[in-house]
């Protein structure tokens, strides 16, 4: 337009004079977003070494400098200082949705000012600005339409709507949209912190991440432990006083029991599984960006999925076709010029016809990307344009020969739009605007109930209709009558083709889902059926439907397969509040401006990472690189799997904490009479160096072929069944070969209860005792691979890092027991041939009381 153009526009309005624009702004602030505050990097930093284990931690690593012990408090330091600085380094990119918001709004925006266009920096618009649009324009602030022409707005990061919103005159628009086409000129209604950006800022600012259910198990296992460490203890020190220990040697034993049940490994070993699991999850296009969302999405128990892109392919094609004279089914992938109509020989001239119409009446076209095509406009309208060359019209010519010369833009209180080419006035809109328009009552009858088929369908369903026009007039709302009908169009977002499997697999693992999106309830419902989401007697439910007490919303929506349409941003952060309310861990998929808060309130924010904004991606937990649903059926799996290998480190971890506490209820049962088979500087090396790489490796454990079809992970970490097979099979037979070993080493060199013993003998014998540990170890991380089936069901070398981790701890076995001086530090020595034959006989003791046990549940479960 030109600037006489421009001012034509909007004639009656001048704008502002330089004067009170100045005026405003003083009064009114700048046209900016405010700024988040930050946590400190020290302070985020300073958080990883002051949480409860890690403050258990440090009270360890104190009592062991008390207790004369420098090497193990430095060990425990260290673990410390590493899991911190990696935890640090995997949460350092915090959110920062409210700066990606402020980037949104563009530097520049022309106004008019004193009665002349100019340009102006878009941080001092001010309230009574008159603001010119133009297609490509980024909105600056929140605007009233005053004129317009042909504009449309794609609105969709606001939302949620798939397809651009057309907008007229006294319709409002918000900050943070863009023109597709058109141009107009609005009156700013709102800058700044008034914007509904900036509501949806306060939004995400306000919106809290709730504590993950991991971080809440392991804070319950962390505390379950302390008070046993602590207590048990005490209980020593009592003891030790009791038999007439002296109360500082008393102390420095108990401190040493002490800290030999604190799990040091737990953290780097909990870290790890999580790390390595966040890199399985990346090698299935999902990207974590919270290491604890890894296990937090395996615990989901209801996913809110979007509709376009995430089960669709966000692609809209037309693939049905109706005409007075037939029907026609359409196929064709993406934007693709090539596809094939099939129809009757006699209704093909027929369905040419409406191609032609239908792209003629459109401004949206395709054009060629590199070795694809892709839309140039409104998707709906290339949509279109495809399809007219699929069905084999000339698309092209027709525009050269026959240019449009006049348009009635699309308005959204008319729901159609005209053009004029050649001689013919052709029309198209929504069914119910138009039937009612066109010559022909049996055709018309007919047409509504093609329809309301292609509508239950899914199908978003387009009229075209044509009258003869003459070309020296321009048409207006009242010449669109007396249409002649051209037929209908039926248009859809295809589904992913992976996204019926990974609907099913999520239903089968026990996961509720629900579609949550902005589009319209029948095209939300369509592609809910096709992918299987929607399920019978599931309600299919409006935004502004949705009541407003949060209890009812909740009892209202917590159904598997709902389908919730025309939702706000507040409705979404609604949603997820509710179903937590009700007890459930929540996903939430999203990908624009409008779903960052409710990624961030809930368990677990899923974000678009092809398709999605900035401000989804770092408001979110996990970004789906690919955009596809089934990445989160893949993640899910990925996420119980993690859950799964947390559990084998605690069940192998206090398997051989009843190993390791046996022989100091033996001695305190036999008031000292019993010799001690294990030192505490031993139980801290099996801690330390025995123990920690099979637990590391065990979090490492591949999942299990029936992991994804298990329901959600909702038991504690710590649960019956894990003490049964801890105090019941495992730890009681590792001990019980434990103490034979150390017996028969004392018995082999002519000890009888109640002599006197003397160290040579001792360390031998505790060289026994610390080496059947070391055995029943190693036999006990083979059998905590799976709680199910023993391991030679698994294959023994099915994870290489456990066997690895075995010829590690054989190496350190043979280091502790056979160099002089470690093994004297340790208060060992080696054992005779005997004793050593004993200790070993642990393995084949653990696995076979294993076996047994596995056995026996599988047989209760039968029954």
């Amino acid at each position: 337009m030109t600037a006489g153009e421009e001012r034509t526009l909007f004639a009656h309005a001048p704008g502002l004079t330089s004067a009170d624009a100045a005026a405003r702004l003083a009064a009114g602030g700048r046209n900016i977003v405010p700024a988040t505050e930050e946590i400190a990097g020290w302070r985020r930093l300073v958080a990883q070494f002051t949480h409860f284990f890690a403050v258990l931690l440090w009270v360890a690593a104190g009592l062991a400098a008390v207790g004369n012990m420098p090497q193990l408090a430095l060990a425990i330091v260290v673990v410390v200082l590493v899991n911190g600085v990696f935890a640090f380094a995997q949460e350092r990119s915090a959110s920062q949705a409210a700066a990606r918001l402020r980037s949104m709004l563009p530097r520049r925006a022309r106004v008019l000012r004193d009665g002349e266009i100019c340009d102006i920096d878009a941080a001092d618009l001010v309230v009574g600005d008159v603001v010119l649009l133009d297609a490509g324009d980024r909105i600056s602030a929140d605007l009233r339409i005053d004129a317009s022409n042909g504009l449309a707005i794609d609105a969709s990061m606001l939302t949620g709507e798939s397809v651009p919103m057309w907008v007229g005159r006294g319709d409002d628009v918000a900050a943070g949209t863009f023109v597709v086409e058109g141009e107009a000129t609005a009156l700013v209604t709102a800058t700044g912190v008034r914007t509904r950006l900036a509501g949806i800022v306060g939004l995400t600012q306000s919106s809290t991440r709730r504590t993950s259910p991991l971080a809440l198990e392991l804070n319950r296992v962390v505390r379950v432990v302390a008070a046993v460490a602590v207590s048990v203890g005490v209980g020593f020190f009592a003891i030790g006083w009791l038999v007439g220990i002296g109360a500082r040697d008393g102390f420095l034993f108990a401190v040493g029991v002490t800290v030999a049940l604190v799990p040091e490994g737990l953290l780097p070993t909990v870290t790890l599984s999580l790390a390595r699991g966040a890199q399985r999850m990346a090698e299935h296009n999902a990207l974590v960006r919270h290491l604890e969302s890894v296990e937090t999405l395996g615990s989901t128990t209801f996913i809110c999925t979007d509709k376009t892109g995430t089960l669709t392919r966000n692609e809209m094609t037309v693939v049905a076709a109706w005409t007075p004279q037939g029907s026609a089914e359409i196929r064709g992938a993406g934007y693709e010029p090539a596809g094939t109509v099939t129809c009757a020989p006699d209704v093909l001239p027929a369905v040419r016809a409406l191609a032609r119409a239908g792209a003629r009446a459109s401004t949206g076209r395709i054009v060629p990307d590199g070795d694809g095509w892709r839309p140039q406009g409104d998707p709906m309208e290339a949509a279109l344009d495809a399809f007219a060359r699929r069905a084999g019209v000339d698309i092209d010519t027709d525009r050269r020969v026959h240019p449009e010369s006049g348009r009635l833009p699309f308005d959204p209180r008319r729901r159609r739009m005209s053009i004029v080419v050649g001689d013919e006035l052709l029309v198209k809109g929504a069914p119910e605007q138009m039937l009612g328009r066109c010559d022909g009552e049996a055709d018309v009858a007919t047409a509504a109930r093609a329809a309301e088929e292609l509508a239950s369908r899914g199908l978003r369903v387009i009229a075209v209709a044509r009258r003869h026009w003459s070309a020296d007039d321009l048409p207006n709302s009242d010449d669109e009558q007396n249409l002649g009908l051209v037929g209908l169009l039926g248009l859809e977002d295809p589904p992913r083709s992976s996204a019926a499997a990974a609907v099913r697999a999520c239903r089968d693992a026990g996961i509720r889902l629900a579609m949550v999106t902005g589009d319209h309830p029948a095209t939300a419902l369509g592609i809910a059926r096709d992918v299987g989401l929607s399920t019978p007697g599931a309600p299919v439910l409006l935004g502004q439907d949705l009541p407003d007490d949060d209890e009812a919303l909740g009892a209202l929506i917590d159904h598997d397969g709902v389908v919730i349409s025309r939702v706000s941003p507040e409705d979404k952060l609604r949603i997820a509040r509710a179903l937590q309310q009700r007890g459930h861990v929540v996903a939430m998929t999203g990908d624009g401006v409008n779903d960052g808060p409710a990624l961030q309130t809930a368990d677990i924010g899923v974000a678009m990472g092809r398709s999605g904004t900035d401000v989804a991606r770092e408001a979110a937990d996990l970004v789906l690189l690919d955009d596809d649903f089934a990445t989160i059926a893949a993640a899910v799996s990925e996420g119980r799997s993690t859950y799964a290998n947390i559990g084998r480190f605690l069940t192998y971890h206090l398997t051989d904490n009843v190993a390791e506490l046996t022989p100091f209820v033996v001695w305190a049962l036999s008031g000292a009479r019993f010799p001690l088979a294990l030192g505490v500087l031993q139980i801290l090396c099996l801690d330390i160096g025995t123990d920690l790489l099979p637990a590391l490796a065990l979090g490492a454990e591949p999942p299990a072929p029936d992991v994804f079809r298990r329901n959600p992970t909702r038991r504690h970490l710590v649960d019956r069944p894990l003490l049964t097979r801890v105090f019941g099979v495992l730890g009681p037979t590792e001990a019980a070969v434990e103490m034979a070993a150390f017996a028969v080493a004392l018995l082999a060199s002519g000890w009888r209860p109640g002599d006197s013993t003397t160290g040579v003998v001792v360390r031998a014998a505790s060289g026994a005792a610390f080496a059947a540990v070391v055995f029943g170890q190693m036999a006990t991380a083979f059998a905590c691979r799976s709680s199910r089936r023993p391991p030679w069901r698994l294959g023994w070398s099915t994870n290489k890092l456990l066997v690895g981790a075995v010829a590690v701890e054989l190496s350190l076995l043979a280091c502790f027991l056979f160099v002089g001086p470690v093994a004297r530090a340790l208060g060992q020595a080696r054992p005779a041939l005997v004793p050593s034959l004993c200790a070993l006989l642990a393995v084949p003791a653990v696995l076979t009381a294993d076996a047994v046990h596995k056995r026996r549940r599988r047989a209760r479960r039968r029954r």
